[in-house]
C-alpha cells in the first residue's frame, strides 16, 4: 500500500525557524512519529510531499529506511500537494494519506479506513465535536451517506450547524485518486485546490463512501502553534500515565511524569512526580523512582530505589541498589546487586560489583570497582591525561579513604586500606595500608593575619 504524508507546510504560527513538523511532541518530532504509524503497515511505501525546509526534512528522516520524498514548491492546497506525489504512487495499490502536523494518529483507528479502501471503497475519517467552528463539515444525503464536504468559508450558515468534520485522513484506491486530484479546481474562498472536494467526486462515480471516527478525538488534533504543540503534549502524557496505572504502576501524580520513550514497568513499581523517561527504560519489580529523576535508555533490575534528583544515562543498575538523591550515571555505568551511589557521586563507563559503595561527593570514571568495596568522600579517579583515558582498577574488599585521588593507570589490590588524602600513582599491594600525604607539622606561636585598617 502506498501512504503519502503531507508535510510541506512552513507554520507561521509557530514563530521558528525550524520548520513545522520538526517540532516534537512526546519526544519525537511530530513527522517522525507519523512516520512510525505508518511503518506497523506491512511492506508500506512511504512517500513523504515536502515544501518548507525540505531540506532540513529529509536530512531528519535519514535513518528511516524505505523513504521516497516528493517536492510542492508552492504550497496551493491539499490537494495540490497530492498532484505533486501522485507520479510516486503505485496504482495498483491503495493510498492511505496522513499529515505530518498530525502526530497523535493511532494504527488501530487507520485500519477501518485501509480496509474500505482494499474493497473499493474510499475510507474517511471524521469527527464529531461540541464546536467544529474552522473545521470542512460532513454534507450527508437523506439517507446518511457521505456526499461531499464543505469548508467553513464556503458553508452556508445551515452547513454550518453541522458538528461532524473533516479530519483530513483518508484512503482510496490510487488510480481513482489520481484522476479525481487532476479534475480538482481552486474556485472557492481560499483559491485553493482542497483534497476534500474528491469526496463529491466519489459519490457521483458511485464509489461508497465509508466513513469513520478515531478511538480518540485528540488522535486527529493538528498543531499549528506552540499553543496546540503544548496541548497536545499535555494529552499525550496523561494518555500514556493512564496505560501505565492500567498496567499496574503507582504514580505519585500522573499530571507530573513525562515519558518521551518506551517504558517497560514490572510490578509494584512507583515513580514519584517530576520524573523525566527518555529512550529505551526497563525498570524490574518494585523499583521506585523519587521525584524528578532523568531515565534516559537505562535499565534498573528488581528492588532498586533512585531517590531524588538523579540522572541516569546508558547505565545499567542491579537488583536491590540505592542510587541517589542527587548522583549521576553517565554512559557505561554498570552497578551490580546492592550497589550504593549517593549523593554527588558520578559514575562514567565504570563497572561496579555487588555491594560495593561510594555515598557520597566522588567521580568514578573509566574503572573497574570489585565487590564490598568502600569508597570515601572525595574520592576522584584521575583517569584523563589530557590526550587519553586510562583504567582504574580496585579489586574486593578494598577501603578507599576520603579524599582520595588515584592517577590511572593504576590497580587496588585485594583487601587493601588506602588512608585519607592519599595520591595513588602506582600499585597498592593487598590486604596492606597505603598512605601518601605529607607529615603535620605545629608551629608553636604562630599569629593569624587580621584585617588591616582602612584610612
Amino acid at each position: 500500500m502506498n501512504i503519502l504524508i503531507l508535510a510541506a507546510g512552513k507554520g507561521t504560527r509557530m514563530k521558528s525557524a525550524l520548520p513545522k513538523v520538526l517540532h516534537p511532541v512526546g519526544g519525537q518530532s511530530m513527522l517522525a512519529r507519523v512516520v512510525g504509524t505508518a511503518s506497523k503497515f506491512d511492506n508500506p511505501h512511504l512517500v513523504v510531499v515536502l515544501g518548507h525546509g525540505a531540506q532540513e526534512v529529509q536530512q531528519h528522516l535519514a535513518s528511516h529506511a524505505n523513504l521516497q520524498f516528493a517536492t510542492q514548491a508552492e504550497q496551493l492546497g491539499t490537494g495540490h500537494a497530492v498532484q505533486c506525489a501522485s507520479s510516486a504512487l503505485a496504482d495498483h495499490a491503495v493510498t492511505l494519506i496522513l499529515y505530518g502536523d498530525v502526530p497523535l494518529i493511532q494504527f488501530e483507528s487507520l485500519q477501518p479506513l485501509v480496509k474500505a479502501a482494499q474493497a473499493g471503497q474510499l475510507g474517511l475519517m471524521t469527527l464529531s465535536m461540541a464546536n467544529p467552528h474552522g473545521y470542512g463539515r460532513i454534507l450527508r444525503d437523506a439517507e446518511g451517506a457521505a456526499v461531499g464536504i464543505v469548508e467553513q468559508k464556503d458553508a452556508t450558515p445551515a452547513q454550518q450547524v453541522i458538528s461532524e468534520v473533516n479530519t483530513g485522513i483518508l484512503a482510496c484506491p490510487t488510480a481513482q485518486l489520481k484522476t479525481w486530484v487532476n479534475r480538482l479546481s481552486n474556485n472557492n474562498a481560499q483559491g485553493e485546490y482542497y483534497l476534500t472536494d474528491i469526496i463529491a467526486m466519489a459519490h457521483a462515480e458511485g464509489l461508497l463512501v465509508r466513513t469513520c471516527q478515531p478511538a480518540h478525538h485528540w488522535e486527529v488534533s493538528g498543531v499549528n502553534s506552540r499553543v496546540q504543540q503544548a496541548e497536545l503534549e499535555r494529552i499525550w502524557q496523561l494518555h500514556q500515565a493512564e496505560k501505565l496505572m492500567v498496567e499496574g504502576v503507582q504514580l505519585l501524580d500522573p499530571a507530573r511524569i513525562d515519558l518521551r520513550g518506551t517504558l517497560h514497568c514490572g510490578a509494584d513499581v512507583s515513580i514519584d512526580v517530576g520524573c523525566v523517561f527518555q529512550g529505551n527504560v526497563t525498570l524490574g519489580d518494585r523499583v521506585s523512582i523519587g521525584p524528578y529523576c532523568v531515565l534516559n535508555n537505562v535499565s534498573i533490575a528488581a528492588g532498586t530505589r533512585v531517590d531524588a534528583y538523579s540522572h541516569l544515562t546508558d547505565a545499567t543498575v542491579g537488583e536491590n541498589a540505592v542510587v541517589g538523591p542527587y548522583a549521576r550515571l553517565r554512559p557505561g555505568a554498570k552497578l551490580g546487586n546492592e550497589v550504593h551511589i549517593g549523593n554527588f557521586v558520578e559514575v562514567k563507563n565504570a563497572t561496579i560489583a555487588n555491594q560495593s559503595k561510594a555515598n557520597h561527593l566522588a567521580y568514578i570514571g573509566d574503572a573497574q570497582i570489585g565487590e564490598r568495596v568502600n569508597v570515601g568522600a572525595g574520592t576522584i579517579t584521575c583517569n584523563y591525561d589530557g590526550a587519553n583515558k586510562h583504567l582504574t582498577i580496585i579489586e574486593d574488599d578494598v577501603f578507599i579513604g576520603s579524599d582520595t585521588q588515584l592517577v590511572a593507570p593504576v590497580t587496588v589490590k585485594k583487601g587493601a586500606t588506602l588512608g585519607a588524602g592519599t595520591t595513588l600513582t602506582k600499585d597498592a599491594p593487598e590486604n596492606a595500608l597505603t598512605v601518601s600525604r605529607t607529615k603535620q607539622i605545629t608551629i608553636s606561636g604562630w599569629k593569624r593575619p587580621v584585617k588591616s585598617t582602612k584610612k
